[in-house]
């Protein structure tokens, strides 16, 4: 309630939340994810969307997730966390990526820039504009002081061969508190000095974005 209530002071129109997927140390189990329904998509007059940051397993892109949970969540992120796969090679972590946007149920990829998992950002953005899944452009991986290495140089190397291959981004705040809701300082800097178009960008509109996120609010349904 509070986030809802920060997000729309701040005159956002949606918010999505994300909790950590059951693999993350003290994170969520796969009941909270399982009793979102009970949680109101509709808060402070802006539209909530709920789902789950999933983490990657292996090199064959399995999460930590049920499908029959995945599938009545709002949104999916899968990104790739040292706590629960340990960094491979190039070859590696690109394919444990590509096999996570070939899957129907993830709509996003999250902090594809942390240098700690070398990726071949080609291979991911044709994979992602071949299967309709945002790459995400971090604004915490951005930030001073950030744990993730080489984000900006990784990030402008992914932006580039999105723009090769029409791939969609999403700007993401990663906000792990109130005030960073809505913040993209950094992220919006990158994708200017990049020249990215404004129209691959999934979260400049609300219509735009549920074009990419298929779950049961964007669809209208419910559980």
């Amino acid at each position: 309630e509070r986030k809802a209530r920060e997000a729309a002071e701040k005159g956002l129109r949606l918010l999505g939340i994300t909790e950590h997927a059951p693999a993350m140390p003290g994170s969520c189990a796969s009941i909270y994810f399982r009793n979102l329904k009970v949680v109101p998509r509709r808060q402070y007059g802006i539209e909530v969307m709920l789902g789950a940051e999933l983490n990657i397993l292996n090199y064959e892109g399995k999460v930590d997730l049920e499908p029959d949970v995945m599938e009545k969540l709002d949104l999916n992120i899968a990104s790739l966390h040292p706590p629960c796969i340990r960094p491979g090679t190039c070859a590696q972590n690109t394919a444990a990526l590509v096999r996570a946007v070939e899957n129907p149920l993830i709509h996003i990829i999250g902090h594809p820039d942390d240098g700690r998992y070398p990726v071949d950002y080609d291979t991911l953005a044709a994979a992602a504009a071949e299967h309709g899944v945002l790459l995400e452009v971090n604004n915490h991986s951005l930030e001073p002081g950030s744990f993730r290495m080489n984000a900006r140089e990784n990030d402008l190397k992914m932006l580039e061969c999105c723009m090769k291959y029409g791939t969609y981004i999403i700007l993401d705040s990663d906000a792990h508190w109130c005030a960073g809701i809505g913040r993209h300082d950094c992220s919006l800097a990158l994708v200017e000095e990049a020249g990215f178009p404004e129209d691959h960008i999934a979260n400049t509109s609300v219509e735009l974005y549920k074009r990419f996120i298929h779950g049961p609010a964007a669809s209208g349904g419910g559980f």
